[in-house]
């Protein structure tokens, strides 16, 4: 899922730079839809099972993941009535699960990745705004970015709850 998540924030990144802030709003909103379906993707390249994993810890990230989705009934009515919120609102909520994830994983990555996402956000958001949508996905992809060398060079010291590998 990190994979999928920072390509499509890049792609989102290069989108605010070309489009009107009204449009490039709408494609954060559509694009970041497509985030499942290239983690599935790039699970299925990679070998990886990422439905219908039976680990219960696997599991739970599975109803986190569910539970930041909820959130689209905050998103929706931020993208008719004050759309300037939604880059804030997408890049905040869509992170949330990074908690519970480092939980599961005990290590700080996950809890390092949403408070940084969070802060680089909110400050972005006040810095930047003629720029929101490049700006924070540029954000988001710089978060993604730190967490995947952290994911990949860390070391499982007595983490039995370990997910599978990043995707």
């Amino acid at each position: 899922m990190p994979l999928a998540g920072m390509a499509v924030w890049a792609v989102v990144a290069a989108l605010g730079l070309l489009l009107p802030p009204k449009t490039a709003v709408l494609a954060l909103v559509f694009a970041t839809g497509a985030i499942f379906p290239v983690a599935l993707a790039i699970a299925r390249l990679r070998g990886e099972q990422l439905i219908d994993n039976t680990n219960p810890l696997a599991k739970l990230m599975g109803v986190c993941v569910m539970m930041v989705n909820l959130l689209w009934a905050l998103h929706i009515p931020l993208l008719l009535h004050a759309p300037q919120f939604v880059p804030l609102s997408l890049g905040i909520g869509l992170g949330l699960h990074w908690m519970v994830y480092s939980w599961i994983i005990a290590h700080p990555l996950g809890y390092q990745h949403a408070v940084l996402r969070t802060a680089g956000l909110v400050a972005v958001w006040f810095a930047f705004p003629a720029q929101l949508v490049t700006a924070s996905a540029v954000v988001v992809v710089a978060a993604y970015a730190l967490t995947l060398l952290q994911m990949r060079s860390r070391t499982v010291a007595h983490s039995p709850a370990a997910l599978t590998p990043a995707v």
